[in-house]
């Protein structure tokens, strides 16, 4: 007997999908309906031990600000460029089912609050001149620490290749000296203007980057997805590698930021004359010539950025 199958209208790309009955029932368990009933039944979000949850507008807070911290709409799609495609067999018609019910059904909360989106550059701290774009997308968790997720472009197409923690200058100086090695500073980053915030407008961009001076961020990158002079890996392979930042002029490949500007219609130049006026917030940080001498082209200093140790601290 010909088993029985219906047309299901589910979220595949907005074309109706068939699926046998009996298959979709297995597949999801008995959830999957054409409808979006089951939404209402949704369990609440699950808590990390200890943690509390915030409230709703927390996630969306630049320092005080209440406008949400990114608009990745109006931001321009950026295919990262020679970004690998994973070996593997296209998605089979389980897999797309199975993907459509946990949308329609499942709550992914911890991605939610990762509503900030910031654009820069990582040279891996054991070789300086692998250097690369990174997409973060973050989650400002409270006033002193944000969580990234790293992407090497800003499509649907985009490789997850890294993770980044952003803490405060108070959080940096509370831990031990052996671990501020593994954390690098953010001051030359954005008195340069190589970190930028795109999609939003030029004030929340402003108040975003005057909460992040003095800070430090720890990044750790997993896949080589390509970057200049560096084919990219298949797979992630090997371990993961620590990044470090640009601290001075001549460090970024010019290249690389040439491209990502043109990419994202941003003027790099631009924004760091536009935030000369921070340079008073500047303090001395930790590891800003921690990569000193080690790059190929001339460097300079840029003014507002200090290492510790130079400064007698």
């Amino acid at each position: 007997m010909r088993e029985q199958v219906r047309s299901c209208r589910v979220a595949l790309g907005h074309r109706p999908v068939r699926v046998h009955t009996g298959l979709a029932a297995l597949l999801l368990a008995g959830f999957l309906t054409c409808g979006q009933e089951a939404r209402a039944q949704q369990p609440a979000d699950v808590e990390a031990p200890g943690q509390h949850r915030a409230d709703g507008d927390r996630g969306h807070r630049l320092h005080g600000e209440p406008a949400r911290a990114r608009e990745t709409d109006a931001a321009p799609e950026m295919v990262a460029q020679a970004a690998p495609q994973p070996p593997g067999d296209e998605k089979s018609t389980k897999t797309s089912v199975l993907e459509a019910g946990a949308r329609l059904l499942q709550r992914t909360s911890p991605l939610g609050p990762m509503d900030i989106y910031m654009v820069g550059f990582h040279p891996m701290k054991d070789d300086p001149e692998h250097q690369m774009e990174a997409h973060h997308f973050c989650h400002q968790v409270n006033e002193d620490f944000a969580q990234c997720v790293l992407f090497d472009g800003n499509g649907k197409g985009a490789n997850l290749n890294g993770i980044e923690y952003i803490v405060s200058e108070k959080l940096f100086e509370s831990l031990p000296d052996a671990e501020k090695a593994s954390w690098h500073p953010h001051n030359a980053e954005i008195l340069s203007g190589q970190l930028v915030a795109p999609g939003i407008p030029t004030v929340a961009e402003r108040e975003l980057m005057k909460g992040k001076m003095n800070s430090y961020g720890k990044t750790w990158h997993v896949w080589n997805t390509g970057a200049p002079g560096h084919a990219p890996d298949p797979l992630p392979l090997g371990p993961a590698r620590l990044a470090w930042s640009f601290n001075r002029d001549g460090e970024a490949d010019p290249a690389l930021v040439e491209q990502r500007d043109r990419k994202l219609d941003v003027d790099t130049a631009r924004m760091r004359q536009d935030r000369a006026d921070l340079q008073p917030l500047a303090r001395p940080q930790s590891g800003v010539d921690a990569l000193q001498g080690k790059f190929s082209r001339p460097t300079s200093v840029i003014p507002g950025v200090v290492d510790q140790k130079a400064a007698g601290r």
